[in-house]
């Protein structure tokens, strides 16, 4: 098995940054991972739909929700097999559980795992 996890969130103030993790693992020793294709960063506040955020290729293209254009960046570490989401200029609004999605990951084995969640992790922004 294939999972994601998420780090990284907290609490910060309005104004302030913060760089959301999302590693892709496996379960065990004996899971590899060789490539992870398109990944995505969505958000969800409470009472709320889970709204896009960001989402990078495997080529490394980017997309962005108009909200965060410009103060969000999404990039790629291939090789520690984990997509990165920095927030700067973070706004009360931006206060919900970030979640990322892989569209797929391919192991060493050859088998593919798609549509990959993370558990999520909290970002709260306030004064």
């Amino acid at each position: 098995q294939v999972q994601l996890a998420e780090s990284g969130g907290g609490l910060v103030q309005p104004g302030g940054s913060l760089r959301l993790s999302c590693a892709a693992s496996g379960s065990s020793v004996s899971v590899n991972i060789r490539r992870i294709y398109g990944i995505g960063w969505y958000r969800q506040a409470p009472g709320q739909e889970r709204e896009f955020v960001a989402y990078i290729t495997a080529d490394d293209n980017t997309n962005y929700a108009d909200s965060v254009k410009g103060r969000f960046t999404v990039s790629r570490d291939n090789a520690r097999n984990t997509v990165y989401l920095q927030m700067n200029s973070l706004k009360l609004e931006d206060t919900a559980v970030y979640y990322c999605n892989a569209d797929a990951v391919l192991a060493a084995s050859g088998r593919t795992y798609y549509a990959l969640w993370g558990q999520g992790t909290q970002v709260t922004v306030s004064s």
